[in-house]
């Protein structure tokens, strides 16, 4: 399935695009806890496609490829860089990602985000697949400025979880093998990042196992698994694209922020 979540008439739903992407089949419920098919169709044309999920908690990880860190000149990290971004951060397909007024350099980061079906603790990896509803497009914005400050002294968030820096969509993909899926970045047309999550170097169902080995993993959390080489500058006025297979395009302009 290819859920998607939209506004149309004042309200929200799940629905599931139709073949020919022109329309998208609406549903009652919501993927947690089941969706059903009201039999009514809603025209692409007449809908707002949102973040596939409303305000998720959204957990990240950091060289989680090797060409990442090869280009980041850093070492392979001993144990699992993790973090974590507001879910304020969140913005859906075609909404605009907000230059800060003071930034100074705003990198783009394509990657692959699995979004947790049920709740999760103490997972095996070979079990994790059970409790994964899907998965979506994701563009860990990063404010690098910021981040390094942070870093220094073990710490990040604002150079993260800026609003507008976690951009989600277009929809959540079921039953897709996350193992070898082409990821491609563009910024304004041109490739940025080309890459396959074969290259992760914690698999999703060994990313899903060590959180819930620490933490429990709810309903509609997401998990950002990683970006490959090719991070770089956006600037307003750009266009970012984050493509992978079998889920579709991330869309996302860049504007500044207003005075």
């Amino acid at each position: 399935m290819r859920i998607v979540r939209y506004a149309v008439g004042g309200e929200r739903h799940y629905g599931e695009f139709t073949a020919d992407d022109t329309g998208i089949a609406r549903f009652e419920g919501d993927p947690f806890t089941g969706l059903s098919p009201v039999g009514r169709i809603d025209d692409v044309g007449d809908v707002t496609v949102l973040p596939p999920l409303e305000s998720p908690r959204i957990f990240g990880f950091a060289y989680n490829y090797a060409s990442h860190i090869v280009e980041t000149d850093r070492k392979v990290p001993e144990v699992p860089v993790c973090f974590m971004k507001p879910s304020t951060a969140v913005i859906g397909p075609d909404e605009a990602i907000v230059y800060p007024a003071d930034g100074e350099l705003i990198h783009f980061e394509g990657e692959l985000v699995v979004v947790i079906g049920k709740q999760a603790r103490r997972v095996r990896s070979s079990e994790a697949h059970e409790y994964i509803l899907g998965y979506t497009c994701g563009n860990d914005v990063s404010d690098r400025i910021v981040q390094r400050k942070e870093s220094a002294f073990g710490t990040l968030l604002i150079g993260k979880g800026q609003d507008t820096f976690a951009p989600l969509g277009p929809v959540i993909s079921t039953g897709l093998d996350p193992s070898g899926l082409a990821l491609t970045t563009r910024v304004n047309g041109a490739v940025a990042q080309s890459a396959s999550t074969a290259d992760l170097l914690l698999a999703v169902p060994d990313l899903v196992s060590y959180l819930s080995r620490y933490l429990t993993l709810l309903p509609g959390d997401v998990i950002m698994t990683g970006t490959p080489a090719g991070v770089g500058p956006i600037r307003p006025g750009d266009e970012v694209e984050v493509e992978i297979e079998g889920i579709g395009v991330l869309r996302n302009p860049v504007v500044a922020e207003s005075p």
